[in-house]
């Protein structure tokens, strides 16, 4: 629940990872912070976009007490700016 922070389902596979990492640095690079207008105050401008494309919030369905997931799905939380503590809501909606 932070504006600069995402919430996403994926493989869990450090080459993958290694992949998002450059892919979303490339997309929305870090520097220079000329670069951005919301530079200013904070340096953070890569780190809203990069949320942006990752989202926001995932919907998981759960069957018997377990998340419905393919064998390589995982619930991952990812952190582009790192400078203010963050928390996670969980929302439990149906039976």
């Amino acid at each position: 629940m932070h504006i600069t922070a995402s919430v996403f389902i994926n493989d869990d596979e450090s080459g993958l990872h290694h992949d998002f990492e450059l892919w979303l640095e490339k997309l929305a690079p870090e520097k220079p912070y000329s670069h951005y207008k919301h530079n200013g105050f904070e340096d953070n401008a890569d780190a809203h976009l990069k949320r942006t494309i990752m989202g926001r919030e995932i919907v998981v369905a759960v069957t018997d007490g377990k998340m419905d997931f393919g064998p390589w799905e995982q619930v991952f939380y990812g952190d582009f700016d790192g400078k203010r503590r963050k928390r996670a809501l969980v929302k439990i909606i149906g039976e």
